[in-house]
């Protein structure tokens, strides 16, 4: 039986909906279990369904509750939004919204708010109340005092489904959670888990924003998952797609008959690219909608930290469009004003409301101030994918040996613009899907040049300034492309090559996390310096990684087949230098022939004017050594000196 518009909801209510304000709509719309006082019988249980759809000429909810027949819903005065309460309907009811557009037409729409879906073919939406309690307080409370970007972070990025196939969000917490601990990473990122139709579309065509998919299972039993993450030290990212949104008839697009939460021009309206709707960032209630939805995912499911999809298609009008089929901004000019201002006011809001997140932009172009705060001009992100190192750099991993000396630039191009931005390294899945191949397949060369030339870059990445991302299957050389049908190939994980490189992700995470040098200072200048950023002849990289402290790291990466067996560098001290990693060791499936016995000595040998020591070291062919600083340690004498650190011959 029907009874108020909707649980004493009024137009007073939605007032912030409409000003573009309510960064909580997901408290006011959609379906929520509720008690009414009824004068004659005292508290009544049901749902209160409210739906934003201001130009239907009218609107029901259907369900399983009713057999699938309308109960007539009505317009709130004043709001463009329908509403009704439902006596004795509660949690795990299925509905949808039945909508009568201008034309007379009627439309079978899911809820826009719906906070739990079925899933495809049958899409309904699903009544849902969490009663989660949560175990992570001291997680939530020391997040709000971080400052990540002085703190190490190596994120594992993770599609679910194809972690292992099957798996649910509470068996994952057993699994993936111990592994990702055990590898030593800070941060996992998830691919969208909102709910989508489209398993190939991987989570990035949205049709329910505020509902966590259902493949995996139910949305506390993601709670769970995220709680458990916590626990073992792990922060969490997911990935947000606020910049378009699939066409599928019973979906957002032309909700109530017209352009509602999209652009009814599709110069402004529709993605050429990915057959999509993009949002209409001007209109107050999307705006409320979109910002409510960044916030739900902070504040009902404790994720860390948002990153934003495709942030360059939401700021550029004419992205991947050809001539005359864009519409300029009032000035004349292709920035996309709306877009941009609605991520100045995300960005600005999250942080204030939950200091310490992470708001991370995947932007491609050299947009400026990305990373700039949102009140002195800039978008407010906290960080920047930096898609110009990938591109260089695995630009680079994939030319014959020989060849790499004439694109040495190619490597040092990224300290140019280094401290233009807050940037994260990613070796993302868009890297080893499409047709691009595998990280190994990248690379040249039989087994061991392949598998020696992945340890080489990936310590490589880490000890450059920023912070790094890789995708699941990487840290251990999977040999095809990323599929999201089948899990990963876990049967070749501990085989020859795979399992060194395995071994070799785990410990940089540890003496990553371990050394302040490689993270302190990711973006001051003062925490980087070149050695000799010039060797284009011998394929050899080497900076020195410092933290504010003082205490130093040198990096060198050989991306030759030729052993440095007596290169000399120059260091700031004299002393012992401790070999923290040498990636050509037997344990990661290296030789264990060119390394340094352990340390080596550098003396009071100037080499240049910026150096007042120096050292021969021995660097790996395709491979990484780095030397920590070590003033406590006794130098051994020279006869003891020439006995430990023979010089071996390629």
């Amino acid at each position: 039986m029907a009874h108020d518009l909707a649980g004493g909801l009024t137009g007073w209510d939605l007032e912030g909906f409409h000003s573009g304000g309510d960064t909580e709509a997901w408290k006011r719309l959609g379906a929520h279990v509720i008690t009414v006082e009824d004068d004659e019988r005292g508290p009544i249980t049901g749902t209160r369904f409210t739906v934003w759809a201001p130009n239907a000429r009218a609107v029901e909810v259907i369900g399983d509750f009713n057999w699938w027949n309308g109960d007539p819903m009505q317009l709130i005065p004043g709001s463009g939004v329908w509403g009704t309460f439902i006596e004795g309907v509660g949690a795990g009811t299925k509905y949808k919204f039945r909508i009568l557009d201008q034309w007379g037409n009627w439309h079978e729409k899911v809820d826009p708010m719906a906070r739990f879906s079925e899933q495809a073919p049958g899409n309904a939406s699903i009544v849902y109340e969490s009663d989660y309690q949560w175990n992570d307080d001291e997680w939530v409370s020391a997040r709000a005092t971080s400052k990540a970007y002085k703190e190490p972070m190596s994120v594992y990025e993770v599609h679910l489904g194809g972690w292992r196939k099957g798996l649910t969000y509470r068996e994952l917490a057993d699994e993936l959670v111990s592994y990702v601990k055990w590898q030593g990473y800070t941060h996992v990122e998830f691919m969208p888990l909102s709910e989508h139709p489209f398993s190939p579309s991987w989570g990035y065509q949205v049709t329910g924003y505020f509902s966590p998919t259902s493949r995996y299972g139910t949305p506390d039993d993601l709670r769970y998952l995220i709680d458990t993450l916590h626990e073992a030290g792990i922060g969490v990212i997911m990935d947000w797609v606020p910049g378009h949104f699939p066409k599928d008839e019973w979906a957002l697009g032309r909700f109530d008959g017209t352009a509602l939460y999209e652009h009814a021009d599709p110069r402004q309206g529709e993605h050429l690219d990915w057959g999509t709707y993009i949002f209409n960032y001007g209109r107050n209630e999307v705006k409320s909608f979109l910002i409510s939805n960044a916030l739900y995912w902070i504040s009902e499911f404790h994720v860390d930290g948002l990153r934003v999809d495709a942030v360059a298609s939401m700021l550029y009008l004419d992205y991947s469009r050809p001539e005359g089929q864009w519409v300029p901004n009032k000035y004349g000019g292709r920035e996309n004003l709306e877009a941009i201002d609605f991520l100045r006011y995300v960005n600005s809001h999250l942080y204030r409301r939950h200091p310490g997140i992470l708001m991370i932009a995947e932007e491609s172009t050299s947009f400026s101030g990305v990373t700039k705060p949102a009140d002195a001009g800039g978008l407010g992100f906290g960080f920047k994918w930096n898609m110009g190192w990938m591109n260089d750099s695995l630009g680079y991993l994939e030319l014959n040996p020989f060849h790499r000396q004439y694109h040495h630039n190619d490597m040092t191009f990224a300290m140019v613009y280094q401290y233009s931005e807050n940037f994260i390294l990613p070796i993302s899945h868009d890297e080893v899907v499409h047709g691009k191949g595998s990280m190994i397949a990248k690379v040249q060369g039989d087994d061991w040049q392949q598998f020696a030339t992945l340890r080489a870059f990936y310590s490589y990445m880490w000890a450059f300034p920023g912070k790094q991302l890789v995708f699941m299957g990487q840290e251990f050389g999977q040999r095809h492309e990323f599929d999201e049908s089948v899990s990963l190939e876990w049967f070749v994980a501990d085989l020859w090559g795979h399992g060194g490189l395995k071994r070799l992700f785990r410990d940089l995470n540890h003496i990553y996390r371990d050394h302040s040098e490689l993270w302190e200072l990711d973006f001051d200048p003062s925490g980087f310096e070149w050695i000799d950023a010039n060797d284009a002849g011998n394929n050899v990289f080497s900076w020195l990684r410092k933290d504010s402290e003082g205490h130093v790291v040198a990096c060198l990466t050989n991306f030759s087949p030729n052993p440095q067996s007596r290169y000399r560098i120059g260091l700031p001290h004299a002393g012992v230098w401790k070999e923290l990693l040498n990636t050509d060791a037997e344990v990661y499936d290296g030789t264990g022939q060119f390394g340094n016995l352990g340390r080596v000595i550098a003396t009071e040998e100037a080499i240049n004017e910026r150096f007042e020591a120096s050292a021969q070291v021995c660097v790996p062919p395709l491979g990484s050594v780095w030397l920590e600083y070590d003033p406590s340690a006794e130098e051994p004498s020279p006869i003891d000196d020439a006995e430990e650190e023979p010089v071996i011959e390629a």
